[in-house]
């Protein structure tokens, strides 16, 4: 059986060999994933590839955000029809 955490294992050592970096650095939410450090970070080890994390409590996800964001919608009373679609890159200001 294939977990998530082995996929992305595999083709970021994949792209550190492709790309001949010595650094690997893991950033946001999926950072905060303990098992994924600590497979990264052995199979980096035995490249000579150092890997560099934050600590676990900057690991945020962009769930934080987009929940902070629509707190403060819902305090100004701006509120979205319930067909809203999804949008990756919706602004949270039009201008």
């Amino acid at each position: 059986e294939i977990r998530p955490s082995d996929v992305l294992v595999e083709k970021t050592i994949r792209a550190a060999l492709k790309f001949k970096t010595k650094q690997i650095i893991l950033a946001g939410g999926v950072a905060a994933n303990n098992s994924l450090r600590r497979e990264i970070k052995e199979k980096a080890d035995l490249l000579d590839i150092k890997v560099f994390y934050p600590s676990i409590y900057l690991c945020t996800d962009n769930a934080a955000m987009v929940a902070s964001a629509g707190y403060y919608k819902f305090k100004e009373n701006k509120k979205s029809h319930l067909n809203l679609d999804a949008v990756s890159r919706l602004p949270l200001e039009r201008k």
